[in-house]
């Protein structure tokens, strides 16, 4: 098929002769047609209208030959050219989480120091009594050089009481100094391991900054979000991620109940429940590295089969290996070039323990996804599944690596003869401040030009899968598509193209946040793409990609999202 620029909308068209249906055929519920289908097909074929019945396709090709499939209670929609896609799957992402976040006090996208702490102020005036303000979204290149907050200001906001905001990666809480106090957090108290409690230089007081595992000893004193706050949180991150396109997802942190933090389980089950749950979920349950490596391994055997059910997976492991290169907590093969002490961050698991741990998961048959940031974290990581494979054989375990923000070229390889998945956050390769300022002074030019190398994986042959690590960032996956495609500011943060040859094409981004996150989520059997006898999970969006400038992807509109067929968000016209 030719591929379809966008045309007139024409608004709904039925068709009042059907033809007959062919032999053994039946008809259709609904019928697209006149559009713009791109299957992401093994050959990325095109194709003009498709039909659907009981949430399957059941034919993909030209209008002439979908006629057919309209039967007298076949819905036939004219989209006018519109562009159909399979629909987005989004491969590391945080919904129980950010939706509660956002309904606390929410600081994601404000403009300035000044902008946040009035924020803050706000949430206080607007939550009066003695309780705890919680939130989050505030980004780390507010407070350069060095991204750490100090809690002075916060304490002139609440002197008394106790304030606890989130960064918007997720690795760093910005505390006031009555949390501090609440928390037992002191000059004495030793920074826990895979942990750093941040200081005045030269002192031992605490200065309002606690990063990675350190937060754990802050979140353990505070008030649990209740389970109908989780789930008021689920159905914000549901109707937002929809809205976007998204009809599948990885959540790559899953606690249990009893667990502090977002426990997931509960709000997954109670939407499902209701029917409720409109997208598909694979949960990766969070490995403690911390506690003893045999008594995790039974619990994560009894949660799969206690939670699989429903659109729900619980078959994958979230192992969090280094911490991000901001604030120095990334795990480096070479020491950070402003560290005095040649520091290269912490591993959160010595190479032997990773071994071990991802050899019993590979061997219990879960797959792992792994957080790791630096090219010594990426490394151990690759280095697991080496052993694992070793010990286990060879299996379709698609373990997978997110985010691989500063790679070792040497080990670019090493993903496709580890058939391990290359799991990108798009949205963050292009120059920022997070980058020019907070990056590229602590590791310098020569490893920065390593910096989410998304083409040299791609033309390593491995598979490339894409996510959004919302709320760290945008949920869109727009955005990422074109951020992957441009190397530029999707939104016109940026006008220098940052590390050009690391552009990848605009099919291979698409496939990334479509075919490629299914194949991780183990959903590409029946997802991913659009073929006859996969589920109808399609998005429509407003216009061609294919035909307008890449700048202009994050200008497209989500139209209708369907998921098994039927409407999940807007309509069809």
């Amino acid at each position: 098929m030719s591929r379809r620029t966008r045309g007139p909308w024409l608004g709904l068209l039925l068709l009042a002769l059907p033809a007959p249906l062919p032999a053994g055929a039946e008809p259709a519920d609904l019928v697209l047609r006149n559009a713009a289908v791109y299957t992401v097909d093994r050959v990325r074929s095109w194709a003009d209208a498709l039909a659907i019945a009981e949430g399957r396709i059941r034919y993909v090709g030209s209008d002439a030959g979908v006629a057919p499939f309209v039967g007298e209670g076949t819905r036939v929609v004219d989209l006018g050219g519109r562009m159909v896609l399979p629909g987005f799957q989004d491969a590391h992402v945080h919904p129980v989480q950010s939706g509660y976040v956002q309904d606390q006090c929410s600081l994601f996208e404000l403009a300035g120091l000044e902008a946040v702490l009035a924020a803050v102020k706000a949430c206080i005036e607007a939550r009066p009594g003695e309780g705890w303000i919680r939130g989050g979204g505030w980004p780390l290149d507010l407070f350069l050089p060095t991204g750490l907050p100090d809690k002075k200001w916060l304490d002139e906001l609440a002197p008394g009481r106790p304030v606890v905001l989130e960064s918007s990666d997720g690795h760093t809480l910005w505390v006031n100094s009555a949390a501090l106090r609440l928390a037992e957090i002191g000059p004495d108290t030793a920074d826990p391991p895979g942990g750093r409690i941040d200081r005045y230089p030269g002192r031992r007081e605490p200065s309002g900054s606690l990063q990675e595992s350190a937060m754990g000893l802050m979140t353990a004193r505070m008030p649990e979000p209740t389970d109908a706050e989780l789930v008021q949180g689920l159905r914000r991150a549901l109707a937002l991620l929809n809205g976007f396109g998204v009809t599948a997802i990885q959540d790559a942190i899953v606690k249990f109940e009893g667990s502090d933090g977002y426990r997931s389980f509960p709000a997954y089950r109670a939407l499902d429940d209701r029917g409720e749950l409109s997208l598909r979920v694979v949960a990766a349950m969070m490995w403690d590295n911390q506690a003893p490596i045999d008594e995790q391994i039974p619990r994560f055997v009894e949660a799969r089969e206690r939670e699989s059910r429903g659109r729900v997976r619980a078959t994958s492991v979230k192992i969090w290996q280094d911490g991000v290169i901001e604030p120095a907590t990334a795990a480096l093969l070479e020491p950070y070039l402003d560290s005095k002490e040649g520091s290269r961050g912490e591993l959160l698991n010595s190479p032997e323990r990773l071994n071990r741990a991802v050899t019993l998961l590979d061997a219990h048959g879960f797959q792992v996804h792994f957080h790791a940031i630096g090219d010594r974290a990426i490394r151990t990581s690759l280095d697991a599944v080496a052993a694992a494979r070793a010990a286990n054989g060879v299996r379709d375990s698609r373990h997978h690596i997110s985010h691989l923000e500063l790679l070792d070229s040497a080990d670019i390889p090493r993903f496709r003869e580890l058939d391990v998945v290359a799991n990108f956050q798009p949205l963050w390769a292009f120059a920022d401040t997070y980058i020019t300022d907070l990056t590229l002074p602590r590791i310098g030019p020569a490893r920065s030009r390593w910096l989410y190398a998304m083409a040299s994986v791609r033309d390593s042959g491995a598979v490339l899968a894409f996510g959004s690590d919302w709320f760290v960032s945008s949920a869109n996956p727009l955005l990422g598509i074109e951020t992957a495609v441009t190397r530029l500011g999707p939104l016109g943060e940026t006008d220098r193209v940052f590390l050009p040859e690391e552009r990848i094409s605009l099919a291979d981004a698409i496939a990334a946040y479509t075919i490629g996150s299914a194949y991780v989520n183990f959903l590409d059997r029946e997802t991913g793409s659009i073929e006859g006898g996969k589920l109808a999970d399609l998005v429509v969006l407003d216009r061609n990609l294919f035909a307008i400038p890449a700048a202009e992807i994050s200008d497209a509109r989500v139209v209708a999202t369907l998921l098994d067929g039927q409407l999940v968000y807007g309509s069809l016209p």
